[in-house]
């Protein structure tokens, strides 16, 4: 009731900072950026984060209260922003946010396999998925407003919690529907704090594309194509150093 609206708020963005500095802290949570120099602090790019798992935490690190990254203006696309999550730079996930935020000069970090991608994910201890064959709409906000697409990879972040799906496609289903996960997760003594397990956090080059308003499938199809393989690099070049040189990433 008493808390500041504004995400601009001075009290709001210092209890923003000490969030994410401990939550950082806490895992912690290492971030790699493969060439800082590839960035502009002028230009707004569009990052393209995997995996979900049940909380993409990584996210914590690109978050603009950490100032980690070159980019002066950073916003976080999620499922759903409550006022502390505003605050962190988290903005509700939809296509009207998503193209005004890029227009208004904000660097967007989105994760295309969103809730969706749970229903994937397995207990294999050398396997993570990454849900984003059919999920192209992100690609083509990037070419409608011109934005570099940057691809994103957590390791380490299916760790953090424990997990269960229920067996009923039914549940799945209805699940779905509310846009709720499709898995009940917990952490430490059965509640929501995570366990605390080390994640790394690899940021890859743009990707840069040709403005167009009106992209074809074509031109979508093509951009997409070059995110996933510019993703798919990214996690085999980089899983030696993440320590899990066994890890098999299943795009589908």
């Amino acid at each position: 009731m008493f808390a500041p609206v504004s995400n601009t708020n001075g009290w709001g963005r210092n209890v923003a900072r000490f969030i994410c500095k401990h939550a950082v802290g806490y895992f912690p949570i290492t971030l790699h950026v493969e060439d800082y120099d590839a960035f502009d602090p002028n230009t707004a790019y569009v990052f393209g984060y995997e995996p979900h798992c049940a909380m993409p935490l990584g996210l914590w690190v690109v978050a603009a209260p950490m100032g980690f990254m070159p980019l002066p203006k950073m916003k976080i696309l999620a499922s759903s922003a409550r006022q502390i999550w505003t605050w962190l730079g988290l903005v509700p996930a939809s296509r009207k946010n998503f193209s005004y935020y890029l227009g208004a000069g904000y660097s967007c970090a989105v994760v295309p396999g969103g809730l969706r991608e749970m229903r994937y994910m397995d207990h294999e201890p050398d396997s993570e998925v990454a849900f984003i064959r059919s999920r192209k709409g992100f690609v083509r906000i990037a070419i409608q407003t011109g934005c570099p697409l940057v691809p994103v990879f957590c390791f380490g972040q299916d760790r953090v919690y424990n997990w269960w799906r229920p067996g009923s496609n039914l549940l799945v289903k209805i699940a779905g529907v509310l846009k709720a996960p499709a898995i009940v997760f917990w952490g430490k003594f059965g509640t929501f704090i995570p366990f605390r397990l080390p994640m790394h956090v690899f940021v890859g080059r743009p990707i840069e594309v040709t403005k167009n308003n009106q992209p074809t499938m074509d031109e979508i199809n093509e951009v997409h194509k070059k995110f996933v393989m510019a993703l798919q690099e990214l996690f085999n070049k980089h899983k030696y150093k993440a320590g899990c040189p066994n890890l098999q990433l299943q795009v589908i």
